[in-house]
């Protein structure tokens, strides 16, 4: 598949940037505020593009107090057909009996993605092997043109194994982004090079349980240790 991209180098189909009134109105508007923070328990020094974003501190607002909101009857339930890496198609049905930690973001992000990303590996390492096998992670790029499933999967996989990245064409990234209420938005390039150019992105950790059910959405400056708790809440007991 290809991915058109217009001659200014904006993508040929508007990006949407959506409102939060919704999920304000169910108490969850901290969770989603515009940008990222650096997460509770984590040295963002020894993270990827940490220079970069101590640089641009104005890029991301400040994150609201951070908290865990139940998000069920509110938010749908899990259901997206993605691209995986190596040419595989990746559908909800592949994590069924899995409890899915899933964020939006992108590989080249300065500041949140690989905080985000460092902050669920520590809530995975926290849980301990046998809860790790009931649970994933999984980044969807929000800049498609840039990240191939490829690039993608490298990306997660430098944090941890039990992550998968996924992209898709515009319709069906901006379809899943309403779908969860998520706020992005892909600036125009300052210079000739259209492939650089800035993307701004709503952030928030969207928690399912092993049926598929959304049951959480946590602020991505909450602590591992709290979302390590809400996490093996919904664990299947053995």
């Amino acid at each position: 598949m290809k991915l058109r991209f217009n001659t200014t180098g904006s993508p040929s189909t508007p990006f949407y940037l959506r409102g939060l009134a919704a999920v304000a109105a169910t108490g969850m508007a901290a969770a989603l505020a515009w940008a990222p923070v650096q997460a509770q328990a984590i040295d963002p020094s020894t993270l990827p593009n940490h220079k970069a974003a101590a640089a641009d501190p104005s890029r991301h607002a400040e994150a609201e107090d951070s908290t865990i909101h139940p998000i069920r009857g509110f938010l749908p339930d899990l259901k997206f057909e993605l691209e995986a890496a190596g040419g595989k198609t990746a559908t909800a049905d592949d994590f069924d009996g899995k409890v899915v930690m899933m964020f939006f973001g992108y590989a080249s992000c300065p500041d949140v993605c690989p905080t985000t990303m460092a902050q669920l590996s520590q809530v995975l390492h926290v849980l301990g092997p046998d809860a790790q096998d009931h649970v994933r992670i999984i980044f969807v790029s929000v800049d498609p043109h840039r990240d191939t499933p490829e690039i993608l999967q490298a990306y997660v996989d430098a944090f941890d194994s039990n992550a998968i990245g996924l992209t898709g064409s515009e319709r069906q990234i901006s379809r899943l982004a309403r779908r969860y209420r998520v706020a992005y938005q892909i600036e125009k390039p300052r210079g000739s090079d259209t492939d650089v150019y800035e993307v701004a992105h709503s952030r928030g950790i969207y928690i399912f349980d092993e049926r598929g059910k959304a049951r959480l959405l946590a602020s991505d400056g909450e602590s591992v240790e709290k979302l390590a708790a809400a996490v093996r809440d919904l664990l299947p007991e053995t």
